[in-house]
């Protein structure tokens, strides 16, 4: 049998971050393992409501064959708030997507063939790894700093490999919570402003920042860009809705590529979402799950400080769902896990958010999916757990 797969199938790996829930199912064990938003957050009631209003206005609409670049009520309520935030975006530069996750797969489907150059930052989302790595390209890594990518390293990059695609989150990335400076995003719109390399800036956090003053994106700086966006942060994850925002010669492949995945994103979802964002106070809604996140983010920043041994760093983001954790060099956060895991915590062990030669004594902590008492619970168990490790070293 292994001799019919296709040969990219072989060096594709699974999703740590999915093996690691089905180990931390156990309800006794407090987990900071997945990039999960708090149930609190959902707008229930609301979007039942939404659900209603839709099957009882346009239930022959939302139960048909629809467009492949999505509902265009929609798609133009999203146009509406880049415009209001001074980034001027047409709903015809709009497709409507299972999650931003499936804009990767079409964006590698687009883009990419094998061994094309995609530079990523070091770490970066695992799931990016996973996805453009089905289309077998060489990654090559930039590391990051407190205040986003390392420039001179990315201009090096730049022009030593002429690269296909930058992948860049430049909000409270994933996994480490940093967020690109207004200087950097201005920097960077000036490297690839000369040369053909497309950015692909991925924004699934960029609503929920809790601390300082939102900045531009970097599409305010250049053209040859694609725009990532989610509602699985501000509305449901599980209703799997995000959209991409590109040109239209970029626009007119990526919808060629949908057409060819699946004809179209889910129209019930689409209209029900709609009805929500129109029907009800968004931004309250969002103003909610911000408060709550800055106090579960202090709590965890506190408990940290209190419980952790004080050569340990970590990061302190400023809105988002993570933050990084740097244990001393000669630790390892996959023994750390092992520990970790009979104390009943669970994290991701860092080197899953390398493409190579990862640096194993990171970890990525969730702060979000847990109320304080479990933060501090954790917290202090996975503190005499990295002490341990030290003393068994």
């Amino acid at each position: 049998m292994k001799e019919l797969f296709a040969d990219r199938m072989s060096n594709v790996p699974r999703s740590f971050v999915r093996e690691i829930l089905r180990v931390t199912e156990d309800p006794d064990i407090i987990s900071f393992a997945g990039g999960l938003p708090n149930p609190i957050s959902f707008p229930y009631k609301e979007i039942a409501e939404s659900a209603a209003v839709v099957f009882k206005d346009s239930s022959n609409e939302a139960l048909q064959y629809g467009s492949t670049e999505g509902y265009k009520p929609l798609r133009d309520y999203i146009a509406k708030r880049y415009q209001n935030s001074g980034l001027d975006i047409s709903p015809d530069n709009i497709l409507m997507i299972n999650g931003s996750q499936q804009g990767l797969d079409l964006i590698g489907k687009v883009f990419l063939n094998r061994d094309d150059v995609v530079l990523i930052e070091r770490p970066t989302y695992l799931a990016a790894i996973q996805s453009f790595g089905l289309y077998e390209p060489k990654f090559v890594s930039i590391p990051l700093l407190e205040d986003g990518i390392d420039l001179e390293v990315l201009e090096d990059m730049v022009e030593s490999f002429n690269p296909k695609l930058f992948y860049s989150i430049p909000n409270f990335q994933n996994p480490t919570g940093i967020t690109y400076s207004k200087n950097k995003r201005e920097k960077i719109g000036d490297i690839f402003n000369e040369n053909n390399t497309i950015l692909v800036e991925d924004n699934p956090y960029g609503e929920i920042r809790f601390i300082g003053e939102d900045l531009p994106p970097i599409k305010s700086y250049i053209e040859n860009s694609v725009l990532l966006g989610s509602f699985s942060k501000i509305v449901s994850p599980g209703m799997r809705l995000g959209w991409i925002v590109a040109d239209k010669e970029i626009m007119n492949h990526l919808i060629t590529a949908k057409q060819a995945s699946d004809l179209h994103s889910n129209y019930l979802t689409q209209m029900i979402v709609h009805q929500y964002l129109s029907g009800y106070d968004v931004e309250a809604h969002i103003q909610n799950i911000r408060n709550m996140y800055r106090i579960q983010r202090d709590c965890m920043v506190k408990m940290i400080k209190k419980y952790f041994p004080s050569d340990v760093k970590y990061t302190k983001p400023e809105g988002g769902m993570f933050l990084w954790v740097t244990l001393p060099e000669s630790m390892s956060s996959m023994e750390l896990f092992e520990i970790a895991i009979n104390e009943n915590v669970a994290f991701v062990p860092g080197e899953a958010f390398y493409s190579n030669n990862p640096e194993t004594n990171t970890l990525r902590l969730n702060f979000s999916n847990s109320d304080e008492r479990k933060i501090e619970e954790g917290i202090k168990r996975l503190g005499h757990a990295i002490k341990y490790l030290k003393q068994i070293e």
